[in-house]
């Protein structure tokens, strides 16, 4: 089973506010994606999941949209949102205070199916909230090492109220310049696998129990090389990274869970990330990067013929 996941972060906000959507509406850009996908034939693709992650306000939207085409149409799509809140609504407990958040039980209400936890960007907001309490977390190490496993746990809580709910996991692990260190690739080995081991043994804490039911998806995410002029990782040490997480997982879940790439699936590297054993798909954001820079779903299916995924 292949797994491509696509963040659509904020391409929902319009070109005239500052964002790159070309549509003034954003639920017509919803439907848009919807639409085109089912035209491409994405969602008949076989034994391969395509999970769209929708900014919270436009999943309904997405999710309705998505279950007004033919069963067989769709059937390899799914949707869901880009993150959870760490607490959730129960039964004699809390029953609605969490105003700005998104509980579990609101999302799987909305129809997402999945959701992204983890993600650099979600880490680094929670990091930046904790640095402006105390600034020395960006020059003290022994700080810094305590504020991540913060955030770690953190994370873990949010896992856990999803795959709760009913809703499964793409969780989102990786490292950044300062952890992977200096030195040749084979000295950088040994502190990569330790970061990756750290992460996955707080976030997958207590999961075991969801994992007959729910699906737990890796998303590796090599945060040093995320952003414009940034040289991407190649082939050896995606391979070596992807095999580390299935071995650390296969110790902390006693099953091999499924690794994807998520440091920016592409037209370019898509033949390559195919082609990785140890890999099980990828996370898309953007499909063009030059004139009006967007996600197109025209993008999305080139990168799915060149993974062999598609025919065409």
């Amino acid at each position: 089973m292949k797994n491509i996941f696509i963040n659509l972060k904020r391409f929902d906000v319009p070109k005239r506010l500052g964002g790159i959507c070309l549509y003034d509406d954003p639920v017509k850009w919803t439907y848009d994606i919807i639409d085109k996908c089912i035209q491409f034939g994405i969602g008949m693709i076989s034994d391969t999941r395509v999970v769209f992650l929708f900014p919270e306000a436009y999943l309904r939207f997405a999710h309705d949209r998505l279950n007004e085409h033919e069963p067989d149409k769709r059937s390899a799509i799914s949707v869901g949102s880009q993150g959870v809140f760490r607490q959730d609504v129960s039964p004699e407990g809390n029953f609605g205070a969490f105003t700005t958040n998104l509980p579990a039980a609101a999302l799987f209400n909305l129809g997402a199916d999945w959701t992204i936890i983890g993600h650099s960007e979600e880490r680094k907001d929670k990091l930046g909230v904790m640095i402006e309490y105390d600034d020395r977390i960006e020059t003290d190490a022994s700080k810094q090492s305590n504020a991540n496993k913060a955030i770690g746990r953190i994370i873990n809580q949010e896992v856990i109220c999803a795959l709760n709910a009913g809703i499964n996991v793409l969780l989102c692990v990786g490292e950044t310049m300062g952890e992977k260190g200096e030195g040749t690739f084979d000295e950088q080995k040994p502190r990569i696998g330790k970061v990756l081991r750290e992460q996955l043994i707080t976030a997958l804490d207590s999961t075991n129990d969801f994992l007959d039911n729910r699906s737990l998806v890796i998303g590796y995410e090599p945060v040093w090389a995320i952003g414009p002029g940034k040289t991407p990782p190649g082939k050896e040490y995606i391979s070596f990274v992807s095999k580390t997480i299935k071995d650390i997982t296969k110790d902390i879940a006693k099953r091999l869970l499924p690794v994807i790439y998520g440091g920016g699936l592409k037209e370019e590297n898509a033949e390559m990330i195919a082609k990785i054993d140890t890999l099980d798909g990828g996370l898309v954001a953007l499909t063009k990067f030059t004139g009006d820079i967007a996600f197109e779903p025209e993008g999305l299916y080139l990168i799915l013929k060149k993974m062999g995924i598609m025919e065409g």
